[in-house]
């Protein structure tokens, strides 16, 4: 079996809105494995993203112990957890947050100059098929090209977890799928530990792994076994 990159146990999140007690997870238990691309599948309010953003350090449980490659996340203060992001986590959201002003490169360039050992902007670029559209504006590039920046940008300092919520949410079938194509590649020519989240089953058709949630809860772990890469990841 591959390395634990993360370990949860008993996660519990739990959000006071006034008098009213939300209660996001409930009592969660879930490793994810070196080199592996997990989907997180759940309806809206299921607790998907809440699971991702504690795994990021966006967010932290109420309950229950988070550790990275063995290290107790919970006990991490503020500036940890920063560090954390910093060196170790790439995110993507649903929407793109590029600066209008700069190019593709430069957008990328904005994670490669504060990154200890980053990719050349141009390589990660070419890596999620841009490699044409270097000097190109966001408002010159459609949906998906703006959001294959963004998982540029992610990937460019070269994190050992790529973290994905609704990557392609914003975007028609056809688009999505590029993405999709590009987080594979990178997850499959990096080796980067990689969980997107999502609502759409199909994606799922990608994922060495299937994670279901279900009103704060895992219902179903499956293994994809005609699209897990069993040699890849030496199981």
């Amino acid at each position: 079996m591959p390395a634990t990159v993360f370990s949860a146990k008993g996660i519990t999140k739990v959000y006071s809105m006034g008098e009213v007690k939300v209660h996001a997870l409930r009592g969660v238990d879930v490793e994810l494995w070196e080199g592996e691309f997990t989907v997180l599948l759940g309806h809206s309010g299921s607790g998907k993203s809440t699971l991702l953003n504690i795994l990021g350090g966006l967010d932290v449980p109420t309950e229950g112990t988070v550790t990275f490659r063995g290290e107790d996340m919970t006990a991490f203060d503020e500036s940890e957890l920063t560090q954390y992001r910093r060196e170790h986590v790439g995110f993507v959201f649903q929407f793109y947050n590029l600066i209008p002003s700069l190019t593709a490169r430069e957008n990328v360039e904005l994670v490669t100059d504060i990154a200890a050992d980053p990719l050349d902007a141009k390589e990660a670029l070419g890596l999620v098929g841009l490699g044409e559209r270097l000097d190109h504006f966001p408002s010159q590039m459609s949906g998906g090209e703006q959001q294959r920046v963004a998982i540029a940008r992610a990937i460019a300092k070269q994190p050992d977890v790529l973290l994905c919520d609704e990557p392609t949410g914003a975007l028609d079938v056809h688009t999505g799928v590029a993405v999709l194509n590009a987080i594979e590649r990178v997850n499959r020519e990096l080796g980067t530990t990689t969980a997107v989240i999502t609502h759409n089953a199909v994606i799922a058709e990608m994922a060495h792994r299937v994670i279901h949630l279900a009103d704060g809860k895992i219902t179903e772990t499956a293994v994809n076994e005609s699209r897990k890469r069993a040699d890849e990841l030496n199981w």
